[in-house]
């Protein structure tokens, strides 16, 4: 696909996951509260944990800059990042703001700043590869748990047409979001019908769905909201994940035919 395209999807799934947490967070705090609902309330609340979270994220990642530059032995920054992850994550929950926001803005920064001005290229070469190995294999673990989890999930029959439902109302709300996030920015993009469907179709939902919906308290309806998270995200990893690359092919030939053409001997 379009170097821009990719370059809008890989960005907006950093923030999705931190931004998903603070909006189920603040749903289940209005549901959980006793008191009467208000606009206001549930608005202040959102602003505390996202705007707390990135202005917290962004010192972290300053601090972490600081830390890293003040030193040249990979040994000791890459336990630096790993340190300055968790006490933040911790500290994050402690102010009660966002903590998956918070360590998002701090990676960028300390990935994109910090890799210019405060790291060697060995340096950088073992903290990526570090952070790399730690993403592969708490996602590995973490599939696997929720693979055994299902095995003790009471299924109706009735749940299966609810996971319909919520596929199809998922897309329909990925379609909405997409076409308002282009109409706000109106003259600022230049995206056309073409990448819209590809940023719809490509809105994969993963592990944190599940997570999200694991973590609530056992009520009645609880196996029954894991059921949909299931069937949602089994959707969008074999039937969206699968396709994705074949509809940016479809949707993007020329794209196909640069690489070609930069591939081909005559260009090197």
């Amino acid at each position: 696909m379009p170097k821009k395209i990719e370059v809008n999807i890989v960005g907006e799934s950093l923030f999705n996951d931190g931004v998903g947490v603070v909006i189920f967070i603040s749903v289940l705090g209005v549901i959980r509260s006793t008191e009467e609902f208000s606009w206001g309330h549930t608005l202040l609340l959102f602003v505390k944990e996202a705007g707390g979270g990135i202005l917290f994220g962004w010192l972290l990642g300053l601090l972490m800059i600081k830390l890293l530059k003040s030193i040249d032995h990979f040994e000791t920054e890459v336990m630096i990042t790993l340190s300055m992850v968790m006490a933040g994550y911790l500290l994050a929950q402690k102010l009660h703001i966002s903590g998956p926001l918070a360590i998002v803005v701090a990676g960028l920064l300390a990935g994109g700043k910090g890799r210019r001005i405060a790291m060697s290229e060995t340096t950088e070469i073992y903290v990526f590869k570090f952070w790399e190995l730690i993403d592969v294999l708490l996602n590995a673990i973490f599939f696997v748990l929720i693979g055994l989890r299902i095995l003790t999930l009471e299924i109706h029959t009735h749940y299966f047409l609810a996971g319909l439902v919520a596929i199809a109302v998922v897309l329909f709300a990925r379609w909405i979001s997409v076409r308002s996030a282009v109409w706000l920015a109106g003259v600022k993009t230049d995206f056309d019908t073409r990448a819209r469907k590809l940023l719809v179709w490509g809105g994969l939902r993963g592990g944190l769905s599940i997570a999200l919906a694991l973590s609530l308290n056992q009520t009645t309806d609880k196996d029954l909201i894991v059921f949909i998270t299931y069937a949602v995200v089994v959707f969008s990893i074999l039937v969206q994940g699968l396709s994705i690359g074949l509809l940016a092919k479809k949707l993007f030939p020329e794209s196909q035919n640069s690489e070609l053409d930069a591939d081909s001997p005559d260009s090197h």
